[in-house]
């Protein structure tokens, strides 16, 4: 009888873990190769995920409703057909199944690593064998045990979560905040004993400042310190969601790695409104809502084209140079509460009818949560349009590992110094906007950006109505 591991997969860069909600086959049913076998959900995207191979279901190791790590074994297909075995509890599956173990396979983010000192493992005890509890909490991946070496936490100290009682990485980050926000007791200093020179390696890490709270920032921490919050009468409190502290962790990281810097142009609109009002009867016959959105896109690709420093990357002292054109557009989800930045992939080669439909299915597909894998990989440059919410302009916070983001203002009317027919300054009402681009000041210049800008103003204010 041959086995296959089932795992849970990596839904996205950033994510390290997903929730099996459903199982759609059972224990003992015949399954196909690539037909759905389990549904996920994760911090972005909700999927079905099909089977890697056809065979009888043979085990199932992860329940319903529970949350593991990526690579995690899920369960087991038996491709022989001989049969399905009983299915093991999960704590023994999780002692004895390697793959369990696997450190989630993120891809490379350019990031200056913080110097961590090893802190070497401390000798074996006579007191015998470690229970079988104490040996499913150690067993953690690599991430966690790191995290509990940079903050001197023994992993036998915390409950686990996880299946069989694991440590997860929010386990170990839920223990060192509380133990951070713990008021310390004072005691008196106890005489350190001599150690001799030889055998002192590097001096240990500063504690966090007091009112401080160190943040796990890709292999680095960050002290950030957190002000109490006075809790009044009337007051709610709610825990951060899954999202919110992701986003919060790839916002902070952005702001420590990449050296922020906002450039804000002027453009007039009145152009692409007429063209946008002659087209929009010829979209709507193709049942394509027509609006502004397409209109910078195209601007947005024709000015990467021109400086393809905006469309790059950073990896370590290296700049890579993205052939392909790939726009994040942010679409606001959970009545705002939180974002997903879908990518639409070679916009530079659509048309106009192209970029339209293909960012209206991507925004649907991100607020109907039916995203896939492929639909929020491999952006190169983002949009995200505060204007829908009747801002004047943003100054918003680079999606790393890029270099750029664009944030767009609301089209508006307003009155504008423009020329009459005669030559003649005078006042007129115009649709403007304004645009704010965030850039990497590490890779990208004002004088770029500027030009890079300008020729986002260029392109929109002289639409050619021939591409349309």
């Amino acid at each position: 009888m041959s086995k296959v591991d089932v795992i849970m997969p990596q839904m996205g860069e950033s994510i390290v873990e997903g929730t099996l909600t459903r199982w759609l086959k059972q224990v003992g049913e015949t399954v196909e190769r690539d037909e759905d076998l389990f549904e996920i959900s994760t911090d972005k995207v909700d999927a079905d995920i099909p089977a890697p191979v056809g065979g009888t279901l043979a085990e199932i190791l992860v329940e319903e409703g529970a949350t593991v790590e990526v690579n995690t074994v899920v369960a087991r297909i038996d491709t022989e057909g001989g049969g399905a075995s009983a299915p093991e509890p999960a704590a023994e599956t999780t002692e004895t199944a390697p793959a369990a173990e696997a450190e989630p396979a993120a891809a490379p983010e350019p990031v200056v690593e913080a110097p961590v000192t090893a802190t070497p493992a401390a000798p074996a005890e006579d007191a015998g064998p470690a229970t079988r509890e104490e040996r499913l909490q150690t067993r953690s991946t690599p991430l966690v045990r790191k995290i509990a070496a940079e903050h001197d936490v023994d992993l036998t100290d915390i409950s686990g979560t996880g299946i069989a009682g694991r440590v997860t990485r929010d386990d170990i980050m839920a223990h060192i905040e509380g133990r951070v926000a713990a008021p310390a007791v004072p005691t008196a200093p106890a005489a350190a004993p001599a150690v001799p020179a030889a055998s002192i390696s590097a001096p240990p890490a500063p504690p966090a400042p007091p009112g401080t709270m160190q943040v796990p920032i890709h292999g680095a921490t960050l002290d950030i310190r957190i002000p109490a919050a006075p809790i009044r009468e009337g007051d709610t409190i709610e825990e951060m969601s899954r999202v919110r502290l992701r986003t919060m962790e790839h916002m902070l990281m952005s702001k420590r790695i990449s050296a922020h810097v906002t450039s804000v142009n002027e453009i007039d609109f009145e152009h692409v409104v007429r063209l946008r009002k002659k087209f929009k009867p010829k979209f709507a016959e193709q049942g394509v809502k027509l609006t502004y959105g397409p209109f910078i896109m195209k601007a947005v690709t024709e000015a990467l084209r021109e400086y393809p420093i905006l469309n790059a990357s950073v990896d370590g002292t290296r700049i890579i140079y993205h052939r392909d054109i790939n726009l994040g557009i942010a679409v606001a989800v959970a009545d705002g509460k939180e974002l997903i930045v879908p990518v639409l992939k070679n916009a530079d080669q659509l048309s106009l009818m192209g970029l339209t439909t293909g960012a209206n299915e991507l925004a649907e597909k991100a607020r109907t949560k039916t995203l896939d894998f492929d639909d929020i990989q491999g952006g190169s440059f983002t949009i995200t349009n505060v204007g829908v919410f009747g801002n004047q302009f943003g100054m918003p916070i680079i999606s790393q590992p890029q270099v750029a983001i664009l944030g767009t203002g609301v089209i508006e009317k307003r009155p504008v110094v423009v020329q009459d027919t005669m030559g003649n300054d005078v006042v007129g009402i115009r649709h403007m906007s304004y645009f704010g681009l965030s850039y990497d000041h590490r890779v990208v210049d004002g004088a770029i950006a500027a030009f890079w800008l300008n020729k986002v103003k260029e392109v929109i204010e002289n639409f050619p109505e021939d591409v349309i």
